[in-house]
C-alpha cells in the first residue's frame, strides 16, 4: 500500500466557540467605478472579516502553523455581474478558486454563470503557488465584501475551483460552512480522514482538521460536487473522497460526477450546470 506523504495541518489548538459569519463585524468593500453588468471587470477590497484572521483561520483548520502576513487591500480580484443584475432582485455569488494565477473561465462557463444569476468574483495571484492561507483569505474576504456590495442570495453562496484550486475550495466548504452553501470542486478534493482508495493499495493523507462544531454544520446544511473524469489522473482520488470520506462521514448532500472520456482540463458548460443545478436543489428543500 502507497502511502501520500502530503503535508498534514497539525491539531495542537482548541477554540471552544466558532464565530459565525452573521455575527462578524461589517466591512467595507472599495470597487473599481468602471464595473457594468455583463462584463469581466477588476475590484478589490479594503477590509477583512473577523473570520478570516489569523485565530480563525488556526481554530478552523486545526493548524500548528500561523499563517503568514496578509494585507486584502494588495489583493486583486476580478468580478462579472450578470448583466441583468439589479437591486431588490438577489443574486448568488460564485467564488472561483484558480490553480493558476490568472481567475479565467470560458466564455462559455461565463455565459451558464449569467443565465444561473450568480456574480462571479475569482482573486489573481492565488494559483497553486500561492500558500494555501491566502487563498483561503481571499476567497473569504470576497464572500464577506461582496455580500455587503449587492443583494445576495444567501442561500446561494457556492465555491469551486478546479485542479489545485478545487482542493483549497474543498477545504472551504466544510471548515467555513457557515459561509458556503455549497462546493463544486473539479478535478482536486481534499478531505479531513486518511483516504483508503476503493481498490485498497494507496492512502491519501488528511489535510486538515475541521472544528466539530462547524463540520457539523456542513453534514446537515450545505451542499458538495465532485466533479472527476474517466482519463482524470485523480480520479482514483476523488471517487475515494466521495465514498470513503464524504459518504462514510454522513454528510447529507454530496454527488460524484465522473465524466466519460475526460481528462485532467475543465470540462465542458453542461457539467457546470448539471453541478451548478444539484447545489441549488438545496434551496427548494430550505424553509
Amino acid at each position: 500500500m502507497i502511502r501520500h506523504t502530503t503535508f498534514l495541518l497539525v491539531l495542537t489548538l482548541t477554540i471552544a466557540t466558532c464565530c459565525s459569519a452573521a455575527d462578524s463585524k461589517k466591512t467595507t468593500a472599495s470597487s473599481d467605478t468602471s464595473i457594468k453588468p455583463g462584463v469581466r471587470s477588476p475590484i478589490t477590497f479594503s477590509t477583512s472579516p473577523e473570520v478570516s484572521d489569523n485565530a480563525q483561520l488556526k481554530m478552523r483548520m486545526h493548524a500548528a502553523e500561523t499563517p503568514p502576513p496578509f494585507s486584502i487591500g494588495m489583493e486583486k480580484f476580478d468580478i462579472i455581474v450578470p448583466k441583468k443584475y439589479k437591486k431588490g432582485d438577489p443574486h448568488g455569488l460564485f467564488i472561483w478558486i484558480s490553480p493558476s494565477n490568472a481567475p479565467s473561465l470560458s466564455p462559455e462557463w461565463e455565459a451558464v454563470l449569467a443565465d444561473k444569476k450568480l456574480i462571479f468574483v475569482g482573486a489573481h495571484n492565488s494559483g497553486n503557488n500561492r500558500e494555501v492561507f491566502a487563498r483561503m483569505r481571499m476567497a473569504v474576504d470576497a464572500n464577506d465584501n461582496l455580500r455587503n456590495l449587492y443583494d445576495i442570495d444567501d442561500q446561494r453562496v457556492y465555491v469551486s475551483g478546479f485542479s489545485g484550486g478545487a482542493r483549497v475550495a474543498s477545504m472551504l466548504g466544510v471548515t467555513y460552512a457557515e459561509m458556503f452553501t455549497g462546493t463544486i470542486a473539479f478535478m482536486g478534493v481534499n478531505f479531513y480522514t486518511d483516504i483508503v482508495t476503493l481498490d485498497k493499495t494507496e492512502v491519501f493523507e488528511a489535510r486538515y482538521i475541521p472544528h466539530d462544531e462547524i463540520l457539523g454544520l456542513a453534514k446537515t446544511d450545505c451542499r458538495y460536487v465532485l466533479v472527476t473524469g474517466e482519463k482524470d489522473f485523480n480520479l482514483k482520488n476523488t471517487s475515494a473522497v466521495f465514498e470513503n470520506g464524504f459518504k462514510k462521514e454522513g454528510f447529507k448532500s454530496v454527488e460524484l460526477m465522473n465524466i466519460p472520456a475526460q481528462g485532467h482540463q475543465p470540462p465542458k458548460a453542461e457539467w457546470l450546470i448539471k453541478a451548478l443545478d444539484y447545489l441549488d436543489a438545496g434551496k427548494a428543500t430550505k424553509k
